[in-house]
């Protein structure tokens, strides 16, 4: 397989390095591209990778290329690759809010196979979640292709296009919400007197180890909850403070609005 990213950004990055580090792809077949080619030059050389000076020539022997562009430079993108594109190829984009019809629009190629997908942050450090779609006329083999070169940055869920807007709310947006309870949660012990770093570590591996005890038993959050929640004792107190402040409802809450603000962001 042969891969061009276009965009050197940090998640052209991560997605480029978690590829290597799996193997699917050889630094000799990975090309980067990016209107910033000190940028590009650097990436390149750390990585093995190839730099190249422009899209057109970065594309014309691709067998899969990563659009990792700002949204509002997509269709520009397109419009310039899309005469060079080897026919048959896949073109994955990761720019939030720019739906599959709209890059079959700007490419204006029938014989391509796209895909779009949302990563978040935490790919930089091979734990993102990431929601992945697909055009209907997208093969099996792309499918598995796509979604196995994703895998190597984080977990992977395929959903109906109509709901990544939803993926964008809760997962693309939701290390901010996270990264401000971790904040919020070693205020609280800030408070009660402890230093802040250690403060911050603590609640850090609280929010990872709790993830990470739910994603390896497969335990609902309710239950996992109620195990620490002994009657009359500091957990119960806590959370009856946490429902006083609304604190499920500012979450709940927090999701419809970035979701929302995703979908007028894509027009729908």
């Amino acid at each position: 397989m042969k891969l061009t990213i276009i965009g050197a950004g940090k998640m052209g990055e991560a997605l480029g390095r978690g590829i290597l580090q799996s193997g699917l792809v050889t630094p000799a077949n990975l090309t980067f591209t990016d209107i910033a080619q000190e940028r590009v030059q650097t990436l390149a050389a750390e990585l093995g990778a190839t730099a190249a000076s422009n899209n057109i020539d970065a594309v014309r022997d691709a067998t899969l290329v990563i659009l990792a562009v700002k949204p509002q430079y997509v269709a520009g993108v397109c419009q310039q690759i899309a005469p060079a594109l080897p026919s048959g190829i896949t073109v994955l984009s990761i720019a939030a809010g720019i739906t599959l019809a709209q890059l079959a629009a700007a490419l204006d190629r029938e014989d391509l196979a796209l895909a779009r997908a949302m990563p978040n942050t935490p790919c930089l450090v091979n734990a993102g979640a990431i929601g992945l779609s697909f055009a209907g006329e997208a093969s099996a083999k792309v499918r598995d292709t796509v979604r196995n070169l994703l895998m190597t940055t984080g977990h992977v869920e395929e959903v109906p296009e109509s709901q990544m807007n939803a993926v964008t709310g809760l997962s693309g947006s939701g290390p901010a919400y996270i990264a401000l309870l971790i904040e919020a949660l070693a205020d609280g012990g800030v408070l009660m007197g402890l230093p802040r770093a250690q403060a911050q570590q603590l609640a850090a591996q609280t929010v990872f180890g709790t993830a990470k005890l739910i994603l390896e038993t497969g335990l609902h959050p309710a239950l996992v909850k109620d195990a620490v929640s002994s009657p009359g004792g500091t957990t119960i107190a806590g959370i009856a403070a946490l429902e006083y402040a609304g604190f499920r409802h500012a979450a709940i809450t927090a999701v419809r609005a970035a979701t929302m603000r995703a979908d007028a962001l894509s027009g729908e």
